[in-house]
């Protein structure tokens, strides 16, 4: 028997592994998208493609390094709260990596 439970434990680390990324690309993929959307419409011009090129503007290319980064990691934290809630429901447990935080 502990070896079939250690089977298990290590599939459901394997498909949260998975979920856990593929629900993080998607999340960083959409709020992207809403993120060069959202530009757009509030400076009137696209988002620049690369705000390191020294021909950026500086505050231009520092709010929007700003603006990324806090849009994506806020949408790839909760995609990974969301995902994790949808493996405890499916397993009956957490990830083993979620485990020991309260």
């Amino acid at each position: 028997m502990p070896n079939e439970e250690a089977q298990t434990v290590a599939s459901g680390s394997k498909v949260w592994k998975v979920y856990g990324l593929a629900s993080a690309v998607a999340a960083t993929i959409l709020v992207r998208k809403a993120l060069d959307v959202s530009w757009k419409v509030g400076t009137g011009h696209k988002p620049p493609t690369n705000p390191e090129h020294p021909d950026v503007d500086w505050v231009e290319a520092v709010t929007f390094a700003l603006a990324s980064g806090a849009a994506i990691g806020l949408a790839r934290m909760l995609a990974a709260r969301k995902a994790a809630d949808y493996f405890r429901r499916s397993t009956g447990r957490l990830p083993s990596n979620l485990q020991d935080v309260a």
